[in-house]
């Protein structure tokens, strides 16, 4: 959802692909021509409405900053047996019998995001963002409040104590507090906003940017965290044209002795493919980084959490903590689309993605166009739409929908 009435926001071009190879090209169209006559046959209008998303993405120049092309390979792991398993649990300790190959793939999926992102753990079960920044939320209030109460207590597990101390628990989790950046400056609901869970698990405070800049004010930042002393600040944004200093959110944090949790949904494909690096890259200083997989990662529509070795055994607990079953067949996709990224392809790509946000940001400023931030170093353009041609976001976004974009 759009959190900027009067902007829009555009992806970087994504078109630097090498050319398909005609066999798998040949290869893949039958499969898929194949695949949908047997869909067809039990339900057309089903059939019909997947080739006529095929159709709108060709007809189209998509411009959405959240969504990207994912690969065939990627698209065809999805469709396959895995997604007749139930596999509640962790690799080698599942609720469900039979899940060996589950667990090779959850396997795999895990080495090549913790290859490719360089982090001491990873989690790849979540669904989608949403669940892993509750996943990860959870894993914070688990490790730095639950644990030491169990440690206090003398108790093994929460099943130990009692009633009185189980209720006292609870209020403690619910009295803690989170730090994130407000809507209008680019943050996101999951970041604390009271219509998103996270919301009604923290008390929250939000810090914005300079008013005339509409860049990150670090120091009023580490003012207002000092003075409202948070157990959680959430880095990462949704509708943020610029790169974080994350170096810099690290000493904050360490300031007021809070968590760092970076959500990198949107930049998780700049980071993968080396465009962010030093201090706008959030692995080495974050404790807990969550993210998608479907934005400039182009992976398939899911989640995943990078931790450090303290949080990894809380995070290791999101099912059933927080996620039901994980989607197998999803795991195996994001294996496949982690490979990918790992390639110096995919690093050629997610440098064209930020030149090309770039040139975009740079010929709507000499058309006269009003940019947020007067530009962009990331996959963003944010237009502001009603200084520069009088209209609301969702009136501009009807223009485009008729321009084909």
């Amino acid at each position: 959802m759009p959190h900027r009435p009067n902007a829009i926001d555009c992806a970087g071009s994504r078109i630097l692909r090498r050319p398909v190879v005609s066999d798998l090209a040949a290869t893949a169209s039958s499969a898929y021509t194949q695949a949908l006559s047997v869909i067809e046959s039990v339900e057309p209008r089903i059939s019909g409405a997947i080739r006529s998303e095929l159709a709108d993405q060709r007809a189209s120049l998509k411009l959405i900053a959240s969504e990207n092309y994912a690969s065939l390979a990627t698209l065809l792991t999805m469709g396959n047996w895995l997604s007749d398993k139930y596999a509640e649990g962790t690799v080698g300790h599942r609720f469900y019998a039979g899940c060996q190959n589950v667990d090779t793939v959850e396997s795999v999926a895990a080495e090549h995001a913790r290859e490719l992102f360089g982090a001491e753990y990873a989690y790849v079960q979540p669904h989608s963002g949403i669940d892993a920044n509750l996943v990860a939320y959870w894993a914070i209030l688990n490790t730095r409040i639950e644990s030491p109460t169990l440690q206090r207590l003398g108790a093994k597990n929460v099943n130990d104590l009692a009633h009185e101390d189980w209720e006292s628990l609870r209020r403690e989790f619910n009295s803690q507090r989170v730090m994130g950046m407000s809507l209008d400056a680019g943050g996101h609901l999951t970041h604390g906003f009271r219509h998103n869970i996270s919301g009604k698990m923290f008390e929250q405070h939000s810090y914005g940017t300079d008013p005339s800049t509409g860049l990150i004010d670090y120091d009023r930042l580490l003012a207002e965290a000092r003075e409202f002393k948070p157990l959680v600040i959430v880095a990462g944004y949704s509708a943020y044209p610029r790169r974080v200093n994350f170096a810099k959110m690290r000493e904050i944090a360490d300031a007021v002795g809070a968590v760092l949790f970076v959500d990198m949904a949107h930049f998780a494909g700049l980071v993968a493919g080396k465009v962010f690096t030093g201090e706008e890259n959030p692995i080495p200083y974050a404790d807990i980084v969550a993210s998608t997989t479907h934005k400039s990662l182009r992976g398939p529509r899911g989640g995943f959490v990078l931790a450090t070795e303290e949080f990894a055994p809380a995070v290791d607990k999101g099912c059933p903590m927080v996620l039901g079953g994980p989607l197998s067949h999803v795991m195996a996709a994001k294996a496949v689309a982690f490979a990918e990224a790992r390639t110096p392809d995919f690093q050629a790509y997610a440098q064209a993605v930020a030149d090309n946000a770039k040139e975009l940001a740079e010929g709507l400023m000499k058309r006269g166009v009003k940019l947020v931030t007067d530009g962009t170093d990331n996959h963003l353009v944010l237009l502001d739409v009603a200084s520069s041609f009088g209209l609301t976001g969702r009136q501009a976004e009807s223009a485009l929908l008729d321009s084909g974009v």
